[in-house]
């Protein structure tokens, strides 16, 4: 294993031991309509394709091509907590929508980076609360639908910022640590086009999940140790679905919430994953398929099953 030090160590206990008690319990219990064919025809740009043609540095920006707005959502909202809309300025057309949804006993602000960090590179993100800290996977996999739907329901309304921009077609859901379970519910329903579960924590299995999804994990999780849950989750999607799995190095358990040391990784994987699968624009499979993975010293795994 690759040194760094750990942080939010006393942060991670506390939460795993949550955790742990949380596993019991379950064990008891007008614009114009999107073309009707997403995939483009061979040699030709996907007609979702927007922005300049991307790199490395392109990606690991601190921010994407477009200005980002935002709208809060509020927490007296039915069916989630509430939360933030995230909406890209100065482009055309209809975009993919993604929620991204926090994990036990955290908040939006935990998840928050995501937000604008998609939302600059061609996106509809909402980043969002839960009803409360201590809901289980089930819970947020309805609260999930539940803030899709809100995001539909907005992009109807003549009274909304974001009338109008949406592709109902093209959704996507980043969820971390039990959000990341629900996440991977929400991907067996066949509603999503991408998942990106972030250090997920579920007592199920994902044996049914069709909708391509990219795990993050993390390599010195105490709270949803990789063996425990990323790798088998990873294991169990079928291999016929796209899929992928990237383990930071030394992370802990925050280690996919962004704002820190590991941006650079989260943003080539993160955007690139949403470009090509919401998206269908195959300028982003390059990040994704091809490049040695394991020789950037913050990934200390990776598994794939290319081409997409």
């Amino acid at each position: 294993m690759k040194t760094r030090t750990l942080t939010q160590s006393a942060l991670s206990l506390v939460a795993a031991g949550a955790l742990l008690f949380s596993a019991s319990a379950l064990a008891m219990n007008p614009t114009p309509p999107p073309p009707t064919d997403p995939d483009p025809a061979p040699g030709q740009p996907s007609p979702y394709q927007r922005g300049p043609d991307p790199s490395v540095s392109f990606l690991e920006a601190r921010t994407g091509p477009f200005s980002v707005r935002t709208r809060s959502v509020s927490s007296f909202t039915s069916g989630f907590g509430g939360g933030t809309i995230h909406y890209p300025t100065g482009t055309t057309g209809t975009m993919a929508a993604i929620v991204v949804i926090p994990g036990f006993v955290s908040a939006e602000s935990s998840i928050e980076w995501w937000g604008p960090k998609l939302a600059s590179h061609g996106f509809v993100v909402m980043t969002i609360d839960t009803n409360t800290g201590f809901d289980q996977p089930p819970s947020r996999a309805r609260q999930i639908n539940n803030a899709l739907d809100y995001l539909l329901n907005q992009n109807s309304s003549r009274f909304s910022p974001i009338n109008g921009m949406i592709d109902e077609e093209r959704l996507g859901v980043v969820g971390w640590s039990m959000g990341g379970g629900g996440t991977l519910r929400v991907a067996e329903e066949g509603r999503l086009d991408a998942v990106i579960p972030l250090a997920p924590w579920d007592t199920t299995n994902f044996r049914d999940v069709r909708t391509p999804a990219l795990i993050i994990a993390c390599e010195s999780d105490v709270v949803a140790p990789v063996y425990q849950h990323a790798s088998p989750f990873y294991n169990e999607i079928p291999d016929s679905t796209p899929k992928a799995f990237v383990e930071i190095d030394g992370g802990s358990h925050y280690c996919g919430n962004g704002g820190g040391i590991y941006d650079d990784v989260l943003s080539r994987f993160g955007v690139s994953w949403m470009k090509l699968h919401l998206d269908k624009d195959t300028r982003y499979s390059q990040f994704l398929c091809g490049p040695n993975h394991e020789a950037d010293r913050d990934i200390s795994e990776y598994r794939g099953n290319c081409p997409y």
